[in-house]
């Protein structure tokens, strides 16, 4: 009997993980697990099998096993795989791109806006894989095959920060399995609508497409529909109108931060697709209607960065933390909200500075 799970960990419906569970029939004579799975999976092949097993992706009865394990009567087996991509050819481009870290088995690299992950449709060219195609030209791996970008997740094309490829598919499956495991520490800081009543908190409710309009999310609180999500989020700097918060991620759903935040009243700082381009706080002066839309042209996407990723490498088995300064226009604009609420603070709020100096204390390793 075969049980199959998929876990969506980007931007889209492309499935990057596929979790099965086979349950060993009671008359199986021994078989080697490579040569079992194969005659269960049809569309995987025995080498994507094999790089499973070396990952210790494969699994009998809760332990990992290498691809000569022979299977036994009753055994539980689990094998985890990135899906196949999409047949779409990476064209190589001469694109600038920030490289944080490079090594045999990964790279980490911190997104600028506007620019999509992977070729889809409207988007065949200019993408972050066709930059990293054109990096590694000519590269091979340790066994002499060509190196390509291989995805284990994604961030949304306005959505800067730090991105993890993977440069072979054993590396791809081990890393992949920790995102399926929700094991990877991902961190955002965010510019959002309004001020929250406590320092900090948790969202959580099945995040799945809205029924009304499939291009954006929804939250759905009953469960009865969508993935689990949860969403941690930590104040770093009220602003009265806006606030700057710290979101750690524990699910990956897509669009999680931005559809969980508009469901609790705090959509993400021009934020088209959820709302937060329009004035939601503030006063119904014209001066501030003038400097909210400056802060919009400063900052002409939703104002979410992808700040801290930790993971365990593929080879090393070590720990590996990244940190991300935030990009200019978050930094400006988070800048231009400080300057108005210092020189619009009323008088009696003034009093409150050691309040507003461990605040800003909390923020400043974000410059």
């Amino acid at each position: 009997m075969i049980e199959e799970e998929i876990d969506i960990v980007q931007e889209d419906e492309i499935e990057l993980f596929e979790n099965y569970r086979i349950e060993v029939d009671k008359g199986q004579s021994l078989l080697r697990i490579d040569k079992f799975l194969i005659d269960r999976l049809e569309q995987t092949s025995r080498n994507k099998i094999q790089q499973a097993a070396k990952a210790d992706c494969i699994r009998v009865n809760n332990k990992p096993v290498k691809s000569n394990y022979r299977v036994h009567p009753g055994d539980i087996v689990q094998i985890f795989l990135p899906t196949a991509p999409r047949e779409i050819e990476i064209i190589p481009q001469d694109i600038p791109i920030n490289i944080v870290y490079e090594d045999d088995d990964v790279i980490v690299v911190n997104k600028q806006s506007e620019m999509v992950v992977h070729p889809g449709y409207g988007n065949y060219t200019g993408t972050l894989l066709n930059a990293l195609t054109f990096h590694f030209q000519g590269k091979v791996d340790k066994e002499g095959n060509p190196v390509r970008p291989l995805m284990v997740h994604r961030i949304d094309k306005n959505t800067t920060g730090l991105l993890l490829i993977a440069k072979n598919e054993v590396a791809q499956t081990y890393l992949a399995k920790q995102f399926y495991d929700h094991t990877v520490e991902r961190v955002y800081t965010a510019l959002v609508w309004g001020d929250f009543d406590q320092m900090e908190g948790t969202i959580e409710g099945h995040i799945g497409r809205s029924i009304k309009d499939r291009k954006v999310m929804q939250v759905f609180p009953t469960g009865e529909y969508g993935k689990h999500a949860i969403t941690h989020w930590k104040v770093l700097f009220r602003f009265g109108y806006v606030t700057l918060i710290q979101c750690k991620l524990e699910t990956g759903r897509t669009h999680q931060i931005r559809t969980h935040l508009k469901y609790v009243g705090h959509p993400l700082f021009n934020d088209e697709t959820y709302g937060g381009n329009q004035i939601i706080k503030g006063t119904t002066y014209s001066k501030y209607k003038q400097f909210v839309q400056n802060c919009f042209k400063l900052l002409p996407r939703q104002a979410l960065h992808a700040t801290t990723l930790g993971f365990v490498h593929p080879t090393t088995r070590k720990n590996m933390f990244f940190d991300s300064k935030l990009p200019e226009d978050m930094l400006l604009v988070k800048e231009k909200w400080e300057a108005y609420i210092n020189y619009n603070r009323p008088p009696e709020e003034e009093t409150d500075k050691e309040t507003i100096n461990e605040s800003k204390h909390e923020v400043s390793n974000l410059k």
